[in-house]
């Protein structure tokens, strides 16, 4: 998150993540050695190296980075030096803003803030000492004035415009936002191989399980994100989508929540039509393999339907016998009946709420062999069936009051959703028969998993909050550094 919020921490958090990483490689390299291999070819290995290489790759590119843009800086230091603070007695020619920093730009339909007389003077001292604090941290690197760190910005200063750079910071931030999936790729293989699980044909049930579940996981977390004001700049937030003088063209033209909800689903059930018939051992298919299969077409029809029904073209296309008949007829004192309703301005698509209300019910009823088994299904099934009907109570709230701000309003109930898909997401994981044959094996039944999983998903939420709340503040000290800017 530090990352993400570009706060002037970033390198020294990775170069911890890095330091804590090698203690681990460490103490697993000796508990190897003395111990012999219970699970030869596991995947955790080979991923533990994977995340730690681009872990590492990561670390000295935004270290690069850093001292490129340190080095460009300590270059053009004599000439900027003077830019940055104007004439601040011509106080009608510019405009202040105490905001967060958007909205500040000419034609900006956020209001301006114009300071009196002795703000304007606090103002100016407090920016001149700023701009003082600044110059000097640009002088050097995030190692310190030392030799080691003006080394490195004398190094890569005359790298900050090459190809290079610009090559590597894309490369950067896409790792930003996959390193948490591989992190939890690693986790996952991790408990798998300690305890033993998945060998031989289970492997296929065990991905079956963990790569499903682990969608409605993420799924999950998601929607806490978007109620906590994540994605509001894209209209994620049951917020007024930002016109794109304010979040820019390619932000106002990204699609809604629900056809990116609709897409995955869609996806989701055009691969697994091709893969539910993999675990089985002669080939031969069986009711159960078709019930899956026909699952598989439920979300892939379902998913196309929702994106179809998000689609603006086709909207419009099926409105166009109207339209024409006002053409070619003339409504005249009826035109002010062809205003786009206000539910236009938001999405209430219940098609993804509904493929999850179906997958809840006919899980939470199917045929399992083991009674363990068969109350785990059940249990994320209703997880799954209360997370659609609290999606619905939230597209009620939405359509009954529509938002009318940026800022983000999320029905209380999507709290309910986010809950209900990460306990159920984790469950759906646990419910593998693997698992679930060692849990009776040790005596184990499914309200010992399913109520680890509920205080297991109460602390995640709660740290969501907290990573957000910490990327909130990186956010605000680096604008709060660069606040008080002349339009």
């Amino acid at each position: 998150m530090l990352s993400i919020a570009r706060s002037r921490y970033t390198n020294l958090s990775q170069l911890i993540v890095v330091a804590l990483n090698a203690l681990g490689l460490l103490f697993g390299a000796i508990y190897n050695s003395n111990t012999p291999d219970l699970y030869e070819n596991n995947a955790h290995h080979k991923i533990g190296w994977i995340a730690t290489w681009v872990i590492s790759a990561q670390t000295v590119v935004g270290l690069v980075r850093r001292y490129a843009h340190t080095g460009a800086a300590t270059a053009n230091f004599a000439s900027i030096r003077y830019d940055r603070l104007p004439d601040m007695r011509s106080s009608d020619e510019y405009s202040f803003s105490r905001d967060s920093g958007h909205g500040t730009e000419p034609n900006s339909p956020r209001s301006f803030y114009l300071p009196s007389p002795a703000e304007f003077e606090e103002g100016r001292m407090s920016h001149s000492a700023h701009m003082v604090t600044n110059n000097n941290e640009e002088k050097h690197g995030p190692l310190g004035n030392n030799v080691v760190d003006r080394y490195f910005t004398r190094k890569f200063g005359s790298l900050a415009s090459s190809r290079i750079i610009r090559i590597a910071g894309v490369l950067y931030d896409v790792i930003d936002r996959l390193i948490l999936f591989l992190a939890f790729t690693a986790l996952a293989t991790g408990i798998v191989t300690y305890g033993g699980h998945f060998k031989g044909v289970q492997v296929l049930s065990g991905l079956a399980h963990f790569i499903k579940g682990g969608i409605f996981f993420w799924y999950g977390l998601l929607t806490l994100g978007r109620v906590m004001g994540s994605f509001s700049d894209l209209g994620w937030s049951w917020n007024v989508k930002p016109a794109a003088s304010i979040v820019g063209p390619r932000r106002a033209a990204s699609p809604s929540a629900e056809f990116v909800e609709s897409l995955l689903i869609f996806i989701y059930g055009a691969t697994n039509v091709f893969l539910e018939h993999l675990g089985s051992e002669d080939g031969k298919w069986t009711a159960a393999d078709l019930e899956h299969v026909s699952l598989s077409v439920m979300f892939f029809g379902g998913g196309l339907c929702g994106m179809l029904m998000e689609s603006k073209r086709i909207r419009n296309i099926l409105n166009s016998a109207l339209a024409i008949s006002t053409d070619t007829q003339g409504f005249g004192q009826s035109l002010d009946f062809l205003r786009e309703p206000k539910t236009y301005g938001f999405s209430t698509n219940p098609m993804p709420a509904i493929m999850i209300f179906l997958l809840g019910l006919m899980m939470s009823s199917h045929h399992q062999i083991s009674p363990v088994s068969a109350m785990m299904h059940k249990q994320w099934g209703m997880l799954f069936l209360a997370a659609s009907l609290a999606r619905g109570v939230s597209y009620l709230s939405v359509y009954i009051s529509p938002p009318t701000s940026y800022l983000p309003s999320p029905p209380p109930s999507e709290v309910v959703v986010a809950f209900c898909l990460i306990s159920g997401g984790l469950l759906f994981m646990g419910s593998a028969s693997d698992i679930i044959t060692g849990m009776e094996m040790y005596g184990l039944h499914a309200m010992f998993l399913f109520t680890v999983v509920m205080g297991l998903t109460t602390f995640l939420m709660a740290w969501e909050i907290v990573v957000l709340a910490i990327k909130g503040l990186a956010i605000r000290r680096e604008q709060r550094s660069q606040s008080f800017t002349v339009a």
